[in-house]
């Protein structure tokens, strides 16, 4: 009747639809639905439970009292559906003195789960957007950075990282064909110990060996136990997807990401976003691939010029230099300037050898990557970017490939690893600088080596900007 107020449990079911209607975030709405069903019918204990296993993680749950375990008291079931999907079950259990569940009780727990059914459809939509833009956005990524650095690992490294933290895997593997027709774990990405992983093989003839030389992704639902995993590390893990990095029609390897064991299943999406990543990467490592090969070319070119120019023009010039001074030590009269002449013919022959073997290494393939420290840490610094978001600008001074020791240098490595990992877990990094420099003073007044990692991010106290410091004598 107007002017009435409404009656108190048509108020809280009002209030429930409400707050089950309010945002998009998935787990936020199902802990809203359980919730408003144990305030509107006065359960002790709610939980929603989920059909899907690839969901199982995101049930809402409610027991300030007694559970909703069947056998402990009265339990009300109603199911919640998704369109024409049933998203699983909410139950109810616990009522005060145990008293049992009424019809009126069903009826208005029935209407929250329709309003729940139409929530939870909306916050699924939105979360199936916000993770293709996460996907979308991280192979731009993956593809602007293969296209900018240098080297075929660092491409790797940066394929395996990104996927590894797009996917919220354990691990991200990158293997390639071996030539006895099986494949091996060349790159290893994890932020626990990958010991072991990087040499790792799939034996010739495997059953998902097939599956991945056709071109065909495998999804496996526990590592450990499947009996077509073969690697002498399948037991540390459980959900995995195995997808092969294929571009015009050719195998160039395969993309792995396995959850640990115990792990959430991954859901249809994740599959289908994966396999679409890998594609993308495969093209951007076969462009970057071709890029370098490109750059290689130009380098060889610059060096045959280089090496025609001076030949052509300095050795021949050098080399007539050298016939007129030797004319003239024989001129008659000579014989006063005759040992400096003497010697000046020395130098030129000497010059002359000394451009040829310039000449000749010109023309040799460009060494191999540096392994120096120099190159340790540039490899480090590349492949700590993808966790950090930010590429760190990098400084040496001195001569750190000559002076530094190899004990020394695997001691600072590890040093700057957990810098890295460190500054990657502090919020709001923009900007990372790593410095390397010898001859260093140290506190005792030797030399030594010092190594200065500096992040802007924001440290436990609040306050922005955290500078790391390791030093070692030499």
């Amino acid at each position: 009747m107007t002017g009435q107020p409404a009656p108190p449990r048509l108020t809280r079911l009002l209030e429930a639809l409400l707050g089950v209607g309010t945002g998009l975030d998935l787990r936020g709405v199902l802990q809203r639905i359980v919730d408003g069903a144990a305030e509107l019918t006065g359960a002790a204990g709610a939980a929603l439970v989920v059909t899907d296993p690839g969901e199982g993680g995101l049930a809402g749950i409610r027991t300030p009292g007694p559970g909703p375990v069947p056998g402990t008291g009265p339990v009300l079931r109603v199911p919640v559906q998704v369109r024409d999907e049933e998203f699983g079950e909410l139950r109810l259990a616990g009522r005060p003195g145990a008293a049992p569940f009424t019809v009126e009780d069903e009826q208005l727990l029935r209407v929250l789960a329709t309003q729940a059914g139409v929530s939870i459809g909306n916050a699924r939509l939105y979360e199936t957007a916000r993770q293709r833009e996460r996907w979308i956005e991280g192979a731009a990524a993956v593809t602007t950075a293969l296209l900018t650095e240098e080297g075929a690992d660092d491409a790797l490294t940066t394929v395996a990282e990104r996927a590894r933290l797009l996917a919220g895997a354990s691990a991200g593997v990158i293997l390639h064909p071996t030539a006895e027709g099986g494949m091996e774990i060349v790159t290893a990405s994890s932020p626990d110990d990958p010991d072991g992983m990087v040499g790792a093989t799939i034996a010739p003839g495997s059953p998902v060996l097939e599956q991945l030389l056709g071109g065909e992704p495998v999804f496996i639902e526990d590592s450990a136990t499947d009996p077509r995993m073969t690697t002498h590390v399948r037991h540390r893990f459980g959900p995995s997807m195995m997808l092969p990095l294929q571009a015009d029609g050719r195998l160039i390897g395969t993309l792995a990401l396995p959850r640990r064991r115990g792990g959430r299943p991954y859901t249809e999406l994740e599959r289908l976003l994966a396999t679409q990543f890998a594609s993308q990467a495969a093209l951007a490592l076969v462009l970057a691939d071709a890029r370098r090969g490109r750059e290689r070319l130009a380098v060889y070119e610059d060096r045959d010029r280089i090496a025609r120019d001076l030949h052509d023009l300095v050795v021949q010039r050098l080399f007539a230099t050298g016939m007129m001074l030797e004319s003239t030590r024989r001129r008659p009269g000579a014989e006063d300037v005759r040992d400096i002449l003497g010697r000046a013919v020395d130098e030129l022959r000497s010059t002359v050898g000394e451009v040829r073997t310039t000449i000749f290494a010109l023309q040799q393939p460009p060494a191999d990557p540096p392994t120096g420290l120099r190159g340790r840490v540039l490899r480090e610094t590349a492949s700590a970017a993808a966790r950090l978001g930010v590429t760190p600008s990098t400084h040496f001074r001195g001569a750190v490939d000559t002076r530094v020791p190899d004990r020394v240098a695997d001691r600072l490595v590890t040093a700057l690893r957990d810098a890295l990992a460190d500054a990657a877990a502090r919020p709001g990094v923009s900007r990372v600088e790593v410095t390397v420099e010898t001859p260093a003073p140290l506190p005792q007044g030797r030399g030594g080596v010092r190594l200065s990692v500096f992040d802007d991010g924001e440290g436990e106290d609040g306050t922005r900007g955290t500078t790391v410091t390791w030093w070692a004598p030499l």
